[in-house]
């Protein structure tokens, strides 16, 4: 038998289409700076591959699927085969991906073959770079991702029977069914854009098909229609079917929490209904805020289908798979103007609805903060913006809705802080800004906190023109707050402030009996409580030695430093070996869920074991609070901060901190101590 002719090809852009399984336990279980700093890292690294930052050509865009077979689709198209690597290795780098299993994935190359007369010309090199023709093909090797709703992906081959061999038929027999195959795909040009990719070579099937529409019937009226050509009908073998909805890079924080997407007004006011205000309306602000502030971000590729929609089903240069086809003249087809959603229109508002909020404007911002326990260089820096609202309701019944908020508002960097504090039996909500504007926004969703009245806002001071680095001037409050810190140190209490947190922290340690010291801590833990800015005061045992460690959470600093004054009169007070001259850690309130109290302890006994080979580690101990043997408090003495940084950024700490979602029960709290 002769052997039989392929067709002349040409290669483009190299694709991945990574599918992606959501491990749903693990999110729900996750504590909320977890999955806040997930979705942070999430949103900037679509943000960043869709405004095409890691290459010089290509695109990005990302999608939800529907059924079981995924939950996400990241769809690449990059130049090189080295820059798809680099964008499927920088996602495993995210925090986002610690939650995702990969389900599927394919490896392909965007490609035109030359079945027909006019595309055999062009591979001859008898047509112009600058012909319609030359521009159609580069724009099939060169696309760009279609801004409809819809994506339909599945790979496929040639069937390659005994008797339906389609790599045993003539040139002149593929061609033609090619040509049919085509002519039924022209009929739907403008309603279903598709890109052709092969992969012989490349994956297990031999070409990848991805389709877009506005309308899903579309795309199964257009395969229907093709499943009774006969280079389907008798050629044709199927993979599976993924079909999923695009969706902006900021709205992943709804993906994930269930809702709809796009996040649009009808949303915004479902959710808001619903008493949610502390989640549609932050994706709302986040899209306006990345997607129309940032270049790129978002859908940034629209423009004329001439230039943005790809190829429509059936058009010239198309090869041996289900959609190619001829034609008449070989030009680019047109199709009506799209609005792009990265656009100047859309940029105004993309649709999402204004969210700011009213207040008034005061010049006492400093004085009013201050009284509520947030001052400069702890709390914010000369120049941030500060929203003081009353609330009519308990701090304690709004306190999990403004924390919600507090989280969502921490996906931007001019966020500082978001608390509730009550102050004289009345309840006010505090929100800082580096900007005006940005707490503008910001506004908006905090009206919508229950019991809210008046709402006030004002700078924070002016800024200081000598800034440091780090973008504020605090430098005499935050070396006030350190010689504080020393102070109470050299009585032996140690402070800080949580990691995230807005509350303080105070540890002594004493050798006096653990249960007689437990019961003196309990009448200053009765004194403690008049005050609503204590929020909890714990004693825990070390198993392993005398010592016994007292620890003291307070909303404000300053009320943290009164109660130091208490803590140093407890019985037996001592100071934590080489504290003085080294750096400490602590780990608190890892409440364990009770069925894993002695894995957690082995846990740390690997851990600790792991600990000891590290360079500046002095020793770290395991105590249990006397009252609750699941909740435990780690303290860990270091050389200097940077060899603890060492650990905290080692695989060794993200496998424990990855291993711990499972059996911890609450988020864990971090202080350390310069």
């Amino acid at each position: 038998m002769d052997q039989r002719k392929p067709p002349q090809t040409e290669e483009g852009w190299y694709v991945l289409h990574d599918c992606r399984r959501i491990d749903w336990d693990a999110w729900r279980e996750a504590p909320s700076r977890v999955r806040d700093r997930a979705l942070s890292e999430g949103i900037d690294f679509f943000s960043a591959y869709e405004a095409l930052e890691d290459a010089e050509a290509g695109q990005t865009a990302v999608y939800t699927v529907l059924g079981h077979k995924a939950d996400l689709m990241i769809l690449h198209l990059r130049p090189t085969m080295g820059d798809l690597d680099a964008a499927e290795r920088h996602f495993e780098q995210t925090e986002l991906a610690a939650f995702t299993e990969r389900a599927f994935s394919y490896v392909s190359v965007t490609e035109a073959s030359g079945y027909t007369e006019k595309s055999r010309e062009y591979f001859d090199g008898e047509v112009d770079d600058d012909s319609g023709l030359a521009q159609y093909i580069q724009a099939r090797l060169h696309p760009d991702v279609p801004d409809e709703e819809f994506v339909c992906f599945y790979p496929m081959s040639k069937r390659r029977d005994p008797d339906q061999n389609w790599y045993d038929t003539s040139f002149e027999e593929r061609a033609a069914h090619i040509k049919r195959h085509g002519d039924i795909g022209r009929g739907y040009g403008g309603d279903v854009n598709q890109m052709i990719c092969g992969s012989i070579g490349f994956d297990d099937w031999e070409w990848g098909i991805t389709l877009w529409s506005e309308d899903m019937t579309n795309i199964k009226e257009l395969l229907t229609e093709m499943r009774f050509d006969p280079s389907t009908s008798q050629f044709a073998e199927f993979g599976p079917f993924y079909v999923g909805r695009r969706f902006d890079p900021t709205d992943l924080p709804a993906v994930l929490a269930g809702q709809r997407v796009p996040t649009d007004d009808r949303a915004v006011e479902t959710a808001a209904q619903a008493g949610g205000h502390a989640e549609v309306p932050d994706h709302a602000e986040t899209a306006a805020a990345h997607a129309h502030g940032e270049a790129g971000a978002g859908h940034a590729h629209g423009g004329d289908a001439d230039e943005r929609g790809g190829p429509h089903p059936g058009n010239a240069g198309e090869g041996d798979h289900p959609h190619g086809g001829d034609s008449a003249s070989g030009d680019h087809p047109s199709a009506d103007d799209h609005p792009s959603p990265g656009g100047t229109e859309s940029s105004s508002g993309g649709g999402r609805p204004d969210v700011s909020g009213d207040f008034e404007e005061v010049d006492d911002a400093v004085q009013r903060v201050g009284r509520l326990g947030l001052h400069e260089g702890n709390a914010y820096d000369a120049g941030d913006y500060a929203l003081i609202f009353h609330s009519s309701a308990d701090a304690e019944d709004i306190v999990d809705d403004v924390e919600e908020l507090g989280n969502s508002f921490d996906h931007y960097d001019r966020h500082v802080t978001t608390t509730v504090r009550a102050q004289s039996g009345q309840t006010y909500l505090v929100s800082i800004w580096t900007a005006k504007e940005a707490a503008e926004t910001a506004a908006g969703f905090l009206s919508d906190v229950d019991g809210v009245e008046e709402q006030l806002g004002g700078q924070l001071g002016a800024a200081d023109d000598g800034a440091d680095e780090s973008g504020g001037n605090g430098g005499e409050a935050a070396a006030s707050s350190q010689s504080i810190r020393e102070q109470l140190e050299s009585e032996g209490v140690y402070a800080g402030q949580p990691h995230g947190e807005d509350v303080y922290a105070l540890v002594v340690y004493s050798r006096a009996d653990a249960d007689a010291l437990a019961e003196e801590v309990a009448d200053l833990r009765s004194a403690f409580d008049r005050y609503d800015t204590h929020v909890r005061t714990t004693v825990y045992r070390d198993a392993d030695s005398d010592t016994t460690a007292v620890a003291s959470l307070w909303d404000t600093e300053d009320a943290a430093e009164t109660a130091s004054e208490y803590l140093t009169d407890l019985p037996e007070v001592v100071h934590r070996q080489g504290e003085g001259d080294g750096f400490g850690t602590m780990g608190m309130f890892y409440t364990v869920k009770p069925e894993y109290r002695e894995e957690f302890v082995e846990k740390f006994d690997t851990v600790g074991g792991l600990l000891a080979d590290m360079d500046g580690h002095r020793e770290t101990a395991l105590l249990a609070n006397v009252d609750d043997a699941n909740d435990m408090f780690i303290a860990s003495q270091w050389d200097s901060k940077e060899d603890a940084m060492a650990f905290f950024r080692s695989d060794a700490f993200s496998d424990t901190v990855s291993w711990g979602r499972d059996v911890l029960a609450d988020r864990p709290r971090h202080v350390f101590l310069a």
